[in-house]
């Protein structure tokens, strides 16, 4: 199975400059090969530049510019230009699929974050010797860079990743062959229903309560946000230096809140992964469910549109952004190593339907927590009843059912 890990880099002053030498020159790569891709298009009777083509002139970029392109590893200046081509790919499959096209961007020295490098020791090396107490990472033009490793890597180590996070370092390190390590069985099982009053309630009436970590920092973020927007226009195109410390606190919590909510996934996905062997959840079309509403044009009054609920639908989406279901459905190599089995079932009406008589009015939910059925007059919580319907569509023997 495949599993990634991500350390805490800790270079010193020369190394951090060097590191950000290093995103800089890919950067400029980046765009400059954008630019060519873009100018090929537009003057040279629609000529469209291909990843071989710009690949192949790698070697005489670095003899050029010596300096600053020719100190980096080759295979690194390639996974970037993957990475443009990748992002054209993307472009032309959504103008083909009829969506919205999302023409590839320049991108500002402050968003290019990521550096990759496709094969351990080609360009850089992890220093995997057991025993040695301080781990190091080795970088084609900035040395070996100490890593605060808080647990071993397991597997074979494939690719590696060097990203910046505000101002902090970090290595990513991809390995596969990582061996599986089974938990074991409990002979228990459950299905689970995502909420907002909730994060999750099982099948069992466990109700797991939701953190709501963006709108705990929501009024430290809006402050940050409010002093950063009261920079005048020419000290935030100069970049002044309490200008860019104003930039540096937004980002700052964005990220703390970012880290809460991986960090409650994790726990609340080992919590489950510990307790049950088979565990049926929602298949959630996550990007549907945030989509705001299409405007309603009012036929009597033209120019006019109807009310459609984009208020009250924008306060739902940030409530579903805020408890990162995302997150916590994307994290089954839990399930996988522990030799759990997941399995993902249509969610359509499972708080309407009764688990005792099948019926699905959707009067039978009266309010967001109370279900009563308006056949069977059979009454439970609502959240119980959707874990419960996820757990019956699994095919999961359940007590409940009976």
């Amino acid at each position: 199975m495949h599993r990634a890990y991500k350390f805490l880099l800790r270079p010193t002053i020369r190394q951090a400059a060097a590191l950000g030498e290093m995103l800089r020159d890919h950067c400029s790569l980046y765009n400059g090969a954008l630019q060519e891709r873009r100018d090929a298009y537009q003057h040279v009777s629609k000529v469209t530049v291909r990843y071989g083509q710009q690949s192949a002139q790698l070697k005489t970029i670095r003899a050029f510019d010596a300096e600053r392109q020719g100190r980096w590893s080759f295979s690194s200046q390639q996974a970037t230009l993957r990475r443009l081509d990748k992002a054209f790919t993307a472009f032309f499959r959504r103008v083909k699929a009829g969506e919205k096209p999302g023409y590839p961007r320049f991108r500002g020295v402050n968003w290019f974050d990521t550096v990759d490098f496709p094969k351990d020791g080609d360009g850089c090396r992890w220093d995997s010797t057991p025993h040695d107490p301080v781990i190091r990472v080795r970088l084609q033009g900035v040395g070996h860079i100490r890593v605060h490793q808080h647990r071993p890597v397991k597997g074979r180590v494939k690719t590696i990743s060097v990203k910046r996070e505000g101002k902090q370092w970090y290595v990513i390190l991809a390995c596969d062959e990582v061996p599986a390590e089974p938990i074991p069985a409990t002979g228990m099982v459950t299905g689970i229903d995502m909420g907002i009053a909730h994060f999750l309630t099982t099948s069992e009436g466990e109700h797991q309560p939701n953190p709501r970590h963006g709108k705990r920092n929501a009024d430290a973020l809006a402050k940050a946000q409010r002093a950063l927007k009261a920079f005048p226009r020419r000290r935030r195109e100069n970049r002044t230096v309490k200008h860019r410390r104003a930039v540096e606190k937004v980002a700052k919590l964005h990220r703390k809140v970012r880290r809460q909510r991986t960090d409650h996934a994790h726990k609340t996905a080992l919590a489950l992964v510990r307790t049950y062997d088979v565990i049926a959840h929602e298949r959630l079309s996550i990007a549907n469910m945030v989509r705001t509403p299409k405007p309603k044009p009012d036929p009597e009054a033209p120019g006019s549109f109807l009310p459609n609920g984009a208020a009250a639908k924008a306060g739902l989406n940030k409530s579903i952004h805020d408890a990162g279901w995302g997150v916590f459905l994307g994290i089954p190599h839990k399930a996988e190593s522990a030799n759990r089995k997941l399995i993902p079932v249509n969610p359509r009406n499972t708080s309407r339907t009764c688990p005792a008589c099948g019926h699905v009015p959707g009067e039978n939910r009266t309010t967001q927590e109370k279900f009563e059925c308006t056949r069977c007059r059979h009454t439970a919580h609502a959240d119980q009843v959707g874990a419960l319907n996820v757990a019956i569509r699994a095919g999961l023997v359940l007590p409940d059912v009976a």
